[in-house]
Parts: structure tokens; sequence; C-alpha cells
């Protein structure tokens, strides 16, 4: 077996059966076959066509075989390091060609290839691949013709100057020459895609592939491109040889990267599982070393969730404004030929999505507030403004709990609190009227929330199984103003669970 090094010392076995490979670290001495070689591109010293001066696309090797890639790096972009703001994102693709084949066999963000999401983080550290100042890539890629490894930038700029400076400044591409390869050889594939979709109505599909074959990694991102607040509980399935059940179901995403309870509140990345967050969300990986799942025929990668899951995540995120947004890059390897790769989304859609939240909410309009005499009115947890509307004399302030804004659209946001969530409102003095609040409880948190409401000191009712919403109300008469405030707050009646508010209004007395 292959083993690496990596750079705290720990040493990771890494199943391989290809031929004129060291098996161990113990036979570096020996003195095997096979002429080792390595391919230079980009750099000024390279040909011109070797550069993005002169166009876009830039075949960095061109291999003739039999042979095995064993390493590739490419430096980061000159402008990354002039300029720290500069990010190398999604608009250059690395696609590699094996045996002379017309569609890649990998075809990727080059920064989503090394498991860098959208190109946001300065390092990565895995076993496989790695990224500081530099991007190292260690998978074994075989083949028996040919191999050709290219980069293709998708964005505006003309070659030239400027665009040799914002895309990686040089390469080398390792390789070992073979005298024969193994009739079972499998071709090495990566492919990118990026979805956002309701979940709770299909699956997204990482992957499809027809042939025979293994799969030995990938990395994923989650969002929920505006309010956040992302799931875990979502499946991970992986549909061999076309069976209508999947022979592997990982239940919960943070546990098949090798976390629990949702992932951890600070990055943690491991030789072949990691975690970091990702733009409101996560971003993890996991390589298949010693379980790579083998397929004969086919193989389907999918994320939903289960079928005996609590059918309100269903409900949740299956309407609009509550959309999960997923990319994913998987590894695998195959018999040639592969089945032909959806086409690369354009590259104005493969950036990460973002979402307006003030396009999704319901506000009721001031005319009808007024028409109904509502002095005040309060969402809670609103990520602005939380008092929407207030005549002269009235206001609001949370002064227990703490502001949540993940819910489904329309009504995504609360105060909430382990214990109580309090507000305190702001009225005239001696001021009598009626105070309402809405509650609602859409995730069902930890099985459910019991709360009871009080309202100016005095209890206003109790809320158990509203996952629909209830309105409490109270009237609240001149004595409890004469301070010129009225505290609400929902007290939690359920041990594990919270208390929550998302509307409080004050509606004057007739």
């Amino acid at each position: 077996m292959i083993r690496f090094i990596i750079a705290a010392g720990l040493v990771v076995a890494f199943q391989a059966t290809l031929q004129a490979q060291e098996t161990d670290i113990t036979e570096l001495p020996l003195l095997q076959p096979g002429k080792v070689v390595a391919q230079n591109a980009l750099w000024g010293e390279n040909p011109k066509d070797a550069q993005f001066t002169s166009s876009k696309r830039v075949v960095v090797a061109k291999i003739d075989g039999p042979a095995t890639i064993t390493m590739i790096h490419f430096a980061m972009p000159e402008k990354s390091i002039s300029d720290p703001k500069y990010v190398l994102g999604r608009d250059l693709l690395i696609r590699m060609y094996w045996d002379g084949e017309t569609t890649p066999s990998v075809d990727c963000p080059l920064v989503d290839f090394f498991c860098d999401p959208a190109g946001l983080r300065e390092s990565v550290n895995t076993a496989l691949v790695n990224k500081r100042r530099g991007f190292n890539a260690y998978f074994a890629m075989p083949f028996r013709k040919s191999g050709r490894i290219e980069l293709v930038y998708d964005g505006p700029t003309a070659p030239g100057p400027d665009l040799w400076r914002m895309m990686p400044c040089y390469s080398y591409v390792m390789y070992r020459k073979l005298e024969n390869t193994p009739e079972n050889l499998g071709y090495f594939h990566a492919r990118w895609r990026q979805e956002k979709l309701p979940l709770g109505q299909r699956d997204y599909i990482a992957l499809m592939a027809t042939g025979n074959g293994k799969f030995i990694g990938w990395n994923v991102t989650v969002r929920r491109p505006g309010p956040g607040g992302y799931p875990v509980d979502e499946n991970e399935k992986f549909y061999v040889d076309g069976e209508a059940e999947p022979s592997v179901e990982f239940q919960g995403l943070e546990d098949s990267f090798g976390f629990s309870w949702g992932f951890p509140p600070t990055e943690n990345l491991f030789p072949l599982t990691g975690y970091f967050p990702f733009k409101e969300g996560a971003a993890a990986y996991r390589f298949f070393t010693s379980d790579a799942i083998r397929f004969e025929k086919s193989l389907k990668v999918a994320i939903g969730f289960g079928k005996n899951e609590d059918p309100s995540f269903r409900r949740q995120f299956s309407g609009a404004g509550n959309e999960l947004e997923f990319s994913s890059t998987c590894y695998w390897y195959q018999a040639e030929n592969h089945a032909e790769f959806p086409q690369m989304l354009p590259v104005e859609q493969r950036s990460p999505s973002t979402w307006n939240w003030k396009e999704h909410e319901q506000l009721p309009a001031e005319a009808e507030l007024k028409e109904r005499g509502v002095k005040l009115y309060m969402r809670c947890g609103r990520p602005e403004k939380e008092v929407v509307f207030a005549a002269a004399g009235y206001g609001a302030k949370g002064t227990k709990g703490y502001t949540f804004a993940g819910w489904p659209v329309p009504l995504f946001s609360c105060r909430a609190g382990d214990d109580a969530a309090e507000v305190e409102l702001s009225v005239p003095k001696s001021a009598a009227g009626k105070v309402r609040v809405y509650v609602i409880d859409p995730d069902t948190f930890q099985g459910g929330r019991k709360q009871e409401v009080f309202i100016a000191g005095k209890s206003a009712g109790k809320a158990e199984h509203f996952e629909k919403g209830q309105w409490i109300e109270q009237a609240v008469e001149a004595a409890d103003t004469a301070e010129g405030k009225v505290i609400v707050r929902a007290v939690n009646r359920r041990s594990g669970s919270n208390a929550v508010i998302s509307v409080i209004e004050w509606v004057e007395a007739k």
C-alpha cells in the first residue's frame, strides 16, 4: 500500500493496486523500474502556448502512456500575493482527458478540485490534496495511451499580462512511465456540480456514473442562502448497480464526514475527513480509502431526507424561499468509457448564490396597521429594524434571550431563550390597550416546544403544538403602564427545548 506522510508525522494508509508504485515507505530504497518525468507550464520560462498570455485555454501536461501521474502542483497567482483581496474563483476549470477521449474525465473548478469551494480558503490540508500558496494533488492517475491536463478560463479578461497575473503562475505534473498496466485498471475521474433546490421535494444528485469502478471520496457544501440555519438531518445515499434502496446510507450529513450533533463550532481538518464553515453554511470532505464504494454497472450518489425522517423536514424545505444549495466534487475510478457528464454550469452560475430575505418576508402595510389601531408592530429577530412600525411614544427592545433568523419564510425570525425570551415595550405612561403576541414552532425543536406567555406580569396563556402559529393576547390597563413600559415574556415549559416570540403588537384601547 502507498503511505502518505502528513505534516504532523501521521502515516495514513491508502490502498492501491497500480503497478510500478512503491508499495511501502520501507521499499523506497528499492530500485524500481519506471522513469520519473515532470512537465512544466504557465511560468515565463515555458513556451507561450503554455501560458495564459496567449490563450484562455492552456494544456499544462500532455503525456504519452503507459504512465501514471503521481503529483500535480499549481502555484498561487501572482495577483493573490500582491493583492490579498484577490480570490481565484470558479471561473477557472481543470480538465483531464485519458487515452484520447473527446469528453473530459475530470471537469471541475480548479479550487473545488482541491477541496477549496469557491476559492475562499487560505489553506487546506488533507491526505490527498492540500493548499497554502500553492495547490497540490496526490491522486494516482494511471492511463494506457495518453493523458492530457488543461486549464480553461471562462472569465472576461483577455489573454495577456493581466490574465497571467490572475491565473496560477506555474505548474508541474509529475508522472512515472510504466512498462504495462493491469487489466483491472481504473481511470481517475472527478466532477463538480452545484444546485439550489427544495430538498423536501427531491434529492440532490451529486453523481450519476455508469460503468465499472469505485467511489473514493468527495467534498460537499451545504447552505441555506440568506437566512442560514442549514439542517444536518439529510442522509447521504449510495445506490449501487441500479438498486432501489441504497447499499450505503449515512443518517446525518455531519456523521457521514465523521462528526456528530451537527458540525463542530470550529474547523477540523483531518487527513481523511474534515469540516470548515462556508458562507453561512458548511463545507466538508471525506476520502474513502479503505472503504471505497465499488460498483460494476452504475452508481448514484444523492443527498436527501431519509424515508423515516421526521416529516417536518420535508414540509420545511419544500416551499419557495427555503431552498438549500449544495455543491460537490466527487472523485472516483472507473474503466473507460465513462458516461458523458452533464454540461458545466455557465460561469455566472457557479458562484455561491445570494438571497435577499426582504424579497420573501411578508409585512403588514402601515395603513392596515393604523386601521386596526396598532401603535407598535415588532417582528422579533428580523435581521434589521425589528420594530417595523411605531407611533410616537412607542418602542420595543429585547432584554433577555437572543435573535434567530433561520426558519422558513415568510416568518423566519424570532426572539428565543433557553429559559425565557423577553421584550420590553415602551408606551405612553398610563396607556391602556391590548398586547398581541404571535408564537410559532416551525422546526419543532427537540420534539416540539411548550411555553407560557406573560404580559405585564400576568399569564396570558400557554402554547403547545403551535407548529402552524398561535396568537396570544391580553388587555393591559393604565395601572400596568404607570412606568411607561410593559414586559412581554415567553417562558420555556419543556426541558431541553426553548421559548420563542415572533411578533408583538400593541393595539390601542377603543
